[in-house]
């Protein structure tokens, strides 16, 4: 009996994954703390500022007991330089904008710095490096470098949507941020969709598609179209080394193969 779901993660999956992202609220109301599975919430205190779980705060301004405060990302000033960058900017014509850095490390874009995430400890002392959706890439900043490029976090589609739909009212001009998250997503799907050549060189062994800075529901969107044509290009290479292997054998039957043409051809016989 062949299994019903499709390879990879479903989109449904993906956004409960993308829940668990940590959000800056602010309480309208006094609220007690709680214990949750991925750790304490401390008591709420209006006005002063907290990070919640996507789904907890979602939960608390259906109530209007809290208002969300939006990433720092998901603003029309942030959005609109980085469609600016990926359409057309030349370093990122065939590739995406740098995701934000782990916890530790110095910013993607210099390069001069050596790269150090920084491990956090579970209660019993055991060492782990925290990675989506357990990193601080939604939360609301005060302290942001005019000169910094703004980076999407790995979950940046989901909850800009989840936000869009729930919380527009606490967002800075929702309309112009729904049509420029549907422009950005467009270009960066047209990116994906349009490295044919390496998507070839991955078929037949000559390296791999590169998707560093693309977010989760991304990769689950364009898995299919991504793992279809590879595997089509890996069989139509099949069918090409096969016939080029009958006619080499052809060639010795009749005498004529001298082997010269193996050195010619022997870049395309490694797969």
């Amino acid at each position: 009996m062949a299994f019903p779901l499709p390879r990879g993660t479903t989109p449904s999956e993906i956004g409960f994954l993308a829940e668990m992202e940590m959000v800056t609220v602010v309480p309208r109301q006094r609220l007690e703390g709680l214990e949750l599975l991925g750790g304490p919430i401390e008591p709420l205190v209006p006005p002063r500022r907290a990070s919640l779980p996507l789904w907890l705060a979602l939960l608390l301004k259906r109530q209007r007991r809290a208002n969300i405060m939006p990433p720092t990302w998901l603003h029309p000033e942030p959005l609109g330089l980085i469609l600016e960058v990926e359409s057309q900017h030349q370093d990122y014509k065939n590739a995406f904008s740098p995701p934000p850095p782990l916890p530790g490390q110095p910013s993607v874009r210099d390069h001069d710095a050596v790269p150090l995430a920084r491990p956090q400890y579970t209660p019993d002392g055991g060492r782990y490096y925290a990675s989506p959706p357990f990193l601080p890439q939604n939360t609301a900043q005060e302290n942001v470098s005019p000169d910094e490029l703004p980076a999407l976090p790995f979950h940046w589609l989901e909850i800009g949507n989840m936000l869009l739909e729930s919380a527009s009212d606490d967002l800075v001009d929702s309309d112009q941020i729904r049509r420029l998250m549907k422009d950005l997503r467009e270009v960066r799907l047209a990116k994906m969709r349009a490295g044919t050549d390496v998507l070839d060189a991955a078929a037949t062994g000559g390296g791999g598609v590169a998707l560093t800075g693309v977010g989760a529901m991304e990769v689950g969107e364009e898995r299919g179209f991504l793992t279809g044509v590879v595997d089509n290009l890996r069989k139509i290479g099949a069918s090409k080394e096969q016939a080029r292997r009958e006619q080499m054998a052809e060639q010795r039957a009749n005498g004529g193969y001298d082997g010269a043409q193996d050195d010619e051809e022997e870049d395309y016989m490694e797969f």
